[in-house]
């Protein structure tokens, strides 16, 4: 694993891991799906328009727009947008939590569809990640159990896991072109969600439009070309492990700004994910017969 590829996989961690502690600020203010409609949006114009001035362009063959609009729905309508609304639930922490299942649904979809399966040392990795991942889970169990909430959560690491897979050959030439791009085909699926199911109450703080700047910009933008960054640089199973982390920065963020609670087994928790992380990046990845 090359220095570039772990501050790359830290720092796509931290990031993302915050969206759960800012987003669940901004849900005190406005409704979930239309907030993510407008973060998508507004990060998608973004974008589009840097890749122009880079001299980026929309020529993707027809394989690569399929990818985007998969892209889209799955990571943005589906996975943020049962997220969002689990955390109207669920502590923030907890939903960061469950996000962390995402490198073992990702080896089990490439294993079962595409006969990729990991090393010995990759397994042992993952089973060590799931532990730490129990470490860090149970005690919050305790004081933020709803079993809607969570099944959303699930539901919403599959279509995550879906969408890791379809782009893991994207091309590196026009990668922020096709992160505005599957950014607009999120804001316009969530809206008519929005319009169904909410009523568009919206409180005009300083603390919706502070939170609602930071996730799109942070992690609706820059920690989304971190992530087609790093896939591409090393596949979606080595990847998808740094999302082991988002517990210990998702609670870690939740403790700090929410005050949601930290325990000590989460700490243990930490330091075997750790180990997950580094097992499963000296790991290879072979096809099957």
């Amino acid at each position: 694993m090359k220095f570039r590829d772990l501050i790359l996989g830290v720092s796509f961690a931290l990031i993302w891991s915050s969206a759960f502690t800012s987003a669940r600020i901004s849900m005190f203010d406005a409704p979930p799906f239309l907030l993510l409609s407008l973060r998508f949006f507004v990060s998608g114009i973004i974008a589009i328009g840097l890749a122009y001035i880079l001299g980026q362009s929309i020529n993707f063959s027809k394989s690569e727009w399929s990818a985007i609009f998969i892209f889209g729905v799955c990571q943005n309508t589906i996975y943020l947008g049962l997220n969002f609304v689990a955390m109207q639930w669920i502590d923030a922490s907890l939903a960061a939590t469950i996000a962390s299942l995402l490198p073992l649904v990702v080896t089990i979809f490439l294993w079962l569809f595409f006969k990729e399966q990991l090393t010995a040392l990759g397994l042992i990795g993952l089973f060590v990640g799931l532990l730490g991942l129990i470490l860090i889970v149970y005690p919050t169990l305790q004081n933020s159990f709803n079993i809607v909430g969570i099944l959303f959560c699930l539901i919403g690491v599959l279509a995550l896991a879906i969408a890791t897979i379809v782009v893991r050959n994207a091309t590196n030439k026009n990668m922020i072109m096709m992160i505005g791009i599957q950014m607009m085909v999120g804001s316009f699926t969530l809206l008519p969600l929005s319009i169904a199911f909410e009523v568009w109450e919206i409180n005009l703080t300083l603390r919706l439009i502070t939170s609602f700047l930071y996730t799109t910009i942070f992690p609706g933008l820059i920690a989304t070309l971190i992530w087609f960054k790093l896939i591409y640089f090393i596949g979606p199973i080595k990847a998808a492990a740094f999302h082991f982390l988002n517990p210990f920065f998702g609670v870690l963020i939740a403790n700090i700004v929410l005050s949601e609670s930290l325990f000590w087994q989460q700490t243990i928790g930490v330091l075997l994910i750790t180990m997950a992380i580094l097992s499963l990046q000296l790991s290879n990845i072979k096809k099957s017969a």
